[in-house]
């Protein structure tokens, strides 16, 4: 909630500021993101589903409430456009990214330990598991 609450501040003050760009990326995939991938690569425990799925929060349209500018994306090809948008308003941007939460988020480095507890953790009936490894073939093929 941290974030929500900053935007609160910058639409109270942005009016103020010689130039009020000031732009906000939300990655959007309706999960607890750095939880599961904490608990798979660190506990090798699943996703649990009810404590990690997030509802469905409209960013974009909450940033609109409180006077900001947004926009929302949910196909790359629309990045690029949103970027120029953001960049050329006249007040501050919140620009969501609908991204998919079975992308695995590890670090750049992972020890054999985080390995193998992430190997396990999609053993274990982690329901994101046939997603998960798809996505990262994905990524190890580019």
């Amino acid at each position: 909630m941290n974030g929500m609450n900053a935007m609160i501040t910058v639409a109270k003050y942005w009016r103020r500021w010689r130039d009020p760009r000031f732009v906000v990326v939300v990655l959007n995939n309706r999960d607890l993101e750095f939880v599961s991938w904490e608990q798979r690569i660190t506990g090798g425990s699943a996703k649990f589903p009810g404590s990690q799925d997030l509802p469905d929060v409209n960013y974009a349209q909450y940033a609109e409430m409180l006077g900001f500018r947004g926009l929302r994306v949910s196909a790359p090809g629309e990045v690029a456009a949103a970027w120029d948008r953001a960049f050329a308003s006249e007040r501050p941007v919140l620009l969501e990214a609908m991204v998919d939460p079975a992308v695995p988020m590890t670090p750049p480095h992972l020890t054999l330990e985080q390995v193998r507890n992430f190997l396990k953790a999609l053993r274990s009936g982690d329901p994101d598991a046939a997603q998960i490894v798809r996505a990262s073939v994905k990524d190890m093929l580019a």
